[in-house]
């Protein structure tokens, strides 16, 4: 039957029920008989259409279904492991952008004319100290530290090795000692050079292209590490954490380093420091330090590249005629621990913190070259006025604004 056939059947249904119907609209009527013959000439055609197509088999064809993974994270699980991500790809980038600071254009010969320049103009003593902080964080506490150095040694001259302090901050912080008279410099170091020729020189460049993981710890903190040592071992003279007090002078010291504890049975030192580090320029020991530092680096463990270092070292080769070093004991340098340092800083309360206070004070003053005040757990400490840190800072110091260093 063709489509004609169909209208016309059709047709012929609507008109016998329009005669049959009655109270109809006739525009209701007219409207849905136009509607209906619409649709069923619509579905013959898409019949007739789909009638004369080939006949395809469809048993073959596979419906793949696929989880779609968008780019943005589902859950916040996912977000965090993108935050993670993040966190650490940046923390790689600082690590980096640390390095890239002390390597500058031109850096070298910049930074080998200041030095000699500054060293070699009739130094008594000469000091370094670094800072790998922003310069705003050198606050009183290591303006106190200067101070002291000065106060022992007038005629010494004292380099700050810094990036941040090689500015106009930096040398708006050390303008007072400048107009004092007294010989204070912030150079921006050039670490390749310092290493160059050392065992340091291959694992800045492993560390720089990604071959040597840094690690959690601090890069600047290891850098720092690596650079006193670095830089001593090129042009010699006394290295200071900046959270040192200068008790007296160093003048008679010479290839030295500071033992922070001792064994009670046999009075033999167990581990050393190198907040104070005393040597000759290209000193053994200093190359034994560096190619302990490259090989064994690790910068997941604090202190592993610092004072546990030159303790492994130090017991490796002492003894040995090929290394002439001192190690001097704790009363030079740390005869108060960090857990015990809170002490100094208030005045004391009982008779026994008393008596403790005093036996201090007397080791320090036979015995002490300085006194570390290990900062990391002290600088939350307010200096009270009477106490034994107040009378050690009035004592060692030039600009004495001891309240602000509190």
């Amino acid at each position: 039957m063709d489509r004609h056939d169909i209208e016309k059947r059709f047709t012929v249904v609507i008109d016998n029920r329009r005669l049959n119907q009655s109270g109809s609209s006739s525009l209701f009527t007219g409207f849905a008989i136009s509607s209906i013959t619409l649709i069923v000439v619509t579905t013959f055609a898409l019949m007739s259409n789909f009638s004369m197509q080939p006949h395809r088999d469809f048993s073959g064809v596979k419906i793949d279904i696929k989880r779609v993974i968008p780019h943005l994270p589902l859950s916040s699980e996912k977000e965090g492991e993108r935050d993670d991500l993040l966190k650490q790809q940046t923390q790689v980038n600082e690590k980096l952008q640390v390095i890239e600071v002390f390597s500058g254009d031109n850096l070298s010969d910049k930074f080998q004319k200041r030095v000699i320049e500054f060293v070699g103009d009739g130094c008594e003593v000469n000091f370094i100290m670094t800072w790998i902080s922003p310069a705003e964080f050198f606050g009183n506490r290591e303006v106190l530290a200067i101070e002291s150095v000065f106060k022992s040694h007038p005629y010494s001259c004292l380099m700050v090795l810094s990036a941040t302090m090689d500015s106009l901050q930096g040398y708006t912080t050390l303008k007072p000692f400048l107009d004092r008279g007294y010989k204070v410099l912030a150079v921006t170091p050039d670490l390749p050079f310092l290493l160059k020729g050392t065992a340091g020189e291959s694992w800045l460049e492993e560390i720089k292209t990604g071959k040597r993981d840094p690690g959690k710890i601090s890069l600047a903190q290891n850098l720092s590490n690596l650079m006193r040592l670095a830089y001593l071992y090129k042009y010699g003279g006394v290295y200071l954490d900046t959270d040192m007090i200068v008790l007296k002078s160093f003048k008679g010291l010479r290839n030295v380093i500071g033992a922070q504890a001792l064994d009670p049975s046999s009075t033999n030192w167990t581990r050393l420091n190198n907040a104070v580090l005393i040597f000759d320029k290209n000193h053994p020991l200093l190359l034994k330090f560096i190619e302990e530092f490259a090989k064994t680096f690790n910068g997941n463990i604090w202190g592993y590249n610092g004072p546990y270092l030159v303790s492994r070292v130090a017991r490796a080769v002492e003894g040995s005629s090929s290394y002439n070093f001192t190690v001097m004991r704790p009363s030079a340098f740390y005869s108060v621990n960090w857990l015990e340092i809170k002490k100094l800083f208030k005045v004391a309360k009982t008779e026994k913190d008393s008596k403790w206070v005093k036996i201090k004070l007397l080791h320090m003053q036979r015995s002490g070259y300085g006194l570390h005040l290990w900062n990391k757990f002290s600088r939350k400490y307010e200096i009270e006025q009477g106490s034994a840190m107040w009378k050690l800072v009035s004592e060692h110091c030039i600009i004495c604004d001891i309240g602000s260093a509190s």
